[in-house]
């Protein structure tokens, strides 16, 4: 079964290793270097004790693990996941000819990141073990499901009314275009014929709105439906005959005809392999369901394998933080699945019109100018061929995160052209925001207060200003100032914030968003196109920690396009956390002095012993001298996985701080957890009761309801989570866990990250030896695939003079 993605949620990307499919992640560490830190250990750790055995959390056997057998692994029912380092179990169930595996989580980078959502890649929501309850026909949706459906359908409504004012949107021209149209511009643009950026070319969009010469009288605010549509009975029924026929799993009913829609029984049918449609569901498998209903008919080249293929692994691609990826790493990924012709196999692929290909225009350097000559010189033989040779990689992507960027493009080039320059007058970032529609602000977290203090500023200056955080405990962390605070997610829902007025745009005249890294290219969409012109964006993070939990890495490629101003903060992190974390954002893991034990490592020699001594220092150590009690202190770890993952520490963390029967799936009151309402968004809380509809949670100051089927995919215990989880949070005392295991699952990002979440105390209970420092020192993260910097730059470049 999947884990719970992302931010995650329990994870957008970090369970599971890179797909091979794609492109490999290694991280290995070599180079034997310094601790961090030189201070004492709190007394009790002191003295190792025995290692305990920890419980292993009641799992069912992986798909992986129930196909090592004569019989092929049975389609299951997966959640995206993440983590490279410790590789997450698949928990779904097997048998037949189709089992499926956990997908990677969203995002990201960095030891957590393989997935993402969406870790669902979400990349990704499951819960810490167990297969995922069987899908009822009339299955309700959760509340956040219902979220999602809503901000859909507020964005298709915004979608068809630029259409009726202007025609067809810029990036539409990019992504439509017949088939036959698809397949000739691969095969130009592969042979050098011609620029792939020519079959996709539109002019620069028109404003679509004014900005409002005040604020509007009333908002309006678009209802939420109840719960989106769900498959007929009769639909359901008729794809559990098909799954039976097949040999998968009948509890994907469900899904399948959520995914395949009304005639998704006759389309398993045509073809078997459309099954690669339902998350975490393997090619492998796929391969058995449609040997068990074709026969002999079907073959490793049969057309419809391949495009399912095609987009199988590009899906998979974007739980690794990928919106596109080159053609030739597609074309090795298919051969990787025995794919006799890969480049036949995406050409097939685009001319169906299941991907699209592109390639952005970069002009080699010396080109010629338009209209220039250069009289006298005589081109070098081979010369023409060289010139005509593409200058930028052939990319494949889905529509889905083409028409995201694109239309990210679009809306922040409009915020740029529509703003009004005003002389603010005050701080650097202050008088940056005030003359430009679009501002990037980077600094540690101490660094956190200078645009909250320029959103003040604003409501000075009599403009509507909104502060929006990741995370709603990132808008705790702000203290008195948090007060009007929103999160993110609650201000696309509708739940929090200004509303929107009758145009869906919401009744702002300058937006500030903290934890800018944390956003993926489609919720940036969904934000900056709910912006009315002429309103100011300011994008605030930190660029070293770990990226989005989802696809894309907005806030990256928006400071390498260089289209607007970036502030940077000179507001250094205070004490020595301050000082370990900032040597390791500049890739240094330095000794730094911490006479209030405010760092200390605990050195380990094996998995075991790095789960005793963490719930040894949970327990006992750390509140006993340093005085933060076990419900303040966080266990931070590699990945779900593994002797010392998530599972094993949650296990083991649990016996000791809330023992129980775990009578609610697991669960007991008491309980810490980390809840997935969407992929690429964890919630931290704690479980205060169950009865029929579900799990009662609370979450900071409200009470959260987990519908009864979402408990095992949504929903895992939360004393232990992953970095990728955890960004975004701070915790007065963390515990960051660092087995033998998880060597080659450290990055830089990584550890800056970990370290990071804490606030008064860190604990680093240290097994890699020399692997730390010379992640720190060498382990960039992964670079991602995206768009979205060029088309920035063809939009907003500035011309030459």
């Amino acid at each position: 079964m999947t884990e719970p993605s992302g931010e995650t949620a329990p994870e957008a990307p970090e369970d599971v290793a890179p797909t091979e499919d794609v492109r490999e992640d290694v991280r290995q560490g070599a180079a034997e270097p310094e601790e961090p830190g030189t201070a004492e250990e709190p007394a009790s750790a002191e003295e190792p004790a025995p290692a305990e055995e920890s419980a292993p959390a009641e799992e069912p056997a992986s798909a992986e693990e129930s196909a090592s057998g004569e019989e092929s692994p049975r389609a299951g029912e997966p959640t995206p996941a993440q983590e490279p380092a410790a590789s997450e179990e698949s928990d779904g169930p097997a048998a037949g000819d189709a089992a499926p595996e956990p997908e990677p989580e969203p995002e990201s980078e960095g030891p957590d990141a393989a997935q993402a959502s969406p870790e669902p890649a979400g990349t990704e929501s499951g819960a810490d073990g167990g297969a995922v309850a069987e899908t009822s026909d009339t299955p309700e949706l959760s509340d956040a499901q219902a979220e999602l459906a809503a901000q859909r359908e507020l964005r298709a409504r915004i979608e068809a009314r630029k259409a009726e004012k202007e025609g067809p949107l810029a990036s539409g021209a990019k992504l439509s275009g017949t088939a036959a149209d698809l397949l000739a511009a691969v095969r130009a643009v592969e042979g050098g014929a011609a620029s792939g950026s020519a079959f996709y070319e539109a002019p620069a969009p028109a404003p679509r709105r004014t900005a409002p010469e005040a604020a509007p009288a009333t908002t309006v605010r678009p209802p939420v439906p109840a719960q989106a549509p769900a498959p007929a009975p009769g639909t359901t029924a008729a794809v559990r005959e098909v799954l039976a026929k097949g040999g998968a799993p009948e509890t994907l009913a469900g899904q399948v005809a959520a995914a395949l829609g009304e005639g998704a029984a006759q389309a398993l049918l045509d073809d078997p392999w459309q099954l690669l449609a339902v998350s975490g569901v393997r090619p492998e498998q796929a391969d058995g369901f449609a040997r068990a209903l074709l026969g002999a008919a079907c073959g490793p080249d049969d057309p419809r394998r391949t495009v399912a293929l095609t987009v199988w692994l590009l899906e998979r691609a974007a739980l690794q933080g990928h919106t596109a990826l080159e053609i030739d790493a597609v074309r090795a990924g298919l051969a990787r699945h025995a794919v006799p012709d890969a480049g036949s196999a995406v050409e097939e692929a685009v001319s169906a019109g299941a991907v699209l290909v592109f390639q952005e225009e970069e002009p080699a350097e010396g080109d010629h100018k338009e209209g220039e000559e250069d009289e006298g010189h005589e081109e070098a033989p081979g010369a023409a061929e060289a010139a005509a040779e593409p200058v930028s990689p052939v990319l494949l992507g889905l529509d889905r995160y083409a028409l995201a960027e694109e239309s990210l493009a679009d809306g922040l080039a409009r915020l740029v052209k529509t703003a009004t320059a005003d002389a603010w007058e005050g701080s650097e970032l202050e008088r940056a925001a005030g003359a430009h529609g679009l501002v990037l602000h980077t600094g540690g977290e101490a660094s956190r207060a200078e645009p909250v203090a320029l959103a003040t500023a604003a409501r000075a200056h009599g403009l509507r200003t909104l502060v929006a955080v990741h995370a709603d405990g990132g808008r705790r962390a702000l203290g008195p100032a948090g007060a009007d605070v929103v999160t993110v997610a609650g201000l696309l829902s509708g739940a929090a914030g200004p509303g929107r007025d009758e145009e869906g745009a919401f009744a702002l005249d300058l937006l500030v968003v903290l934890d800018a890294p944390q956003l993926d290219v489609e919720t940036a969409a969904m934000l900056v196109e709910s912006l009315p012109d002429g309103c100011r964006l300011v994008l605030s993070g930190d660029p070293a920690v770990l990226g989005a939990p989802g696809a894309g890495q907005v806030f990256g490629d928006l400071l390498a396009a260089r289209v607007c101003p970036r502030i940077a903060s000179r507001v250094p992190d205070p004490g020595p956390l301050g000082e370990l974390v900032s040597g390791i954002g500049a890739g240094e893991l330095n000794q730094v002095e911490a006479p209030g034990k405010e760092i200390v490592i605990v050195p380990v020699r094996d998995a075991g012993e790095a789960v005793h001594r963490t719930v040894q220092l949970v327990a006992d150590s750390v509140p006993r001298a340093i005085g933060v009690p076990a419900e303040q202190t966080q266990v931070v770890t590699v990945g779900h996985g593994g002797s010392a993952g998530t599972r094993a520490l949650n296990t083991a963390l649990k016996e000791r701080l809330n023992p129980g029967p775990g009578r609610f799936g697991g669960y007991d009151p008491g309980d810490r957890v980390a809840y997935a309402p969407v992929p690429g968004r964890t919630v931290t809380g704690t479980v205060l009761s169950a009865d029929a509809e579900g799990l009662r949670l609370r979450c900071g100051d409200e009470e959260l309801l987990v519908p009864k089927e979402r408990v095992e995919s949504a929903l895992r215990h939360g004393w232990a989570l992953t970095a990728h989880q955890a960004a975004g949070l701070r915790w007065p005392a963390v515990v960051v866990v660092l087995p033998g295991d998880a060597a080659g699952g450290l990055s830089r990002p990584w550890v800056y990250t970990a370290f990071g979440r804490a606030e008064r105390h860190l604990s680093v209970v240290h097994g890699v030896d020399q692997a730390l420092p010379r992640a720190v020192a060498e382990g960039a993260a992964p670079e991602r695939t995206t768009r979205l910097r060029p088309l920035l730059e063809a939009l907003l470049a500035v011309p030459e003079e």
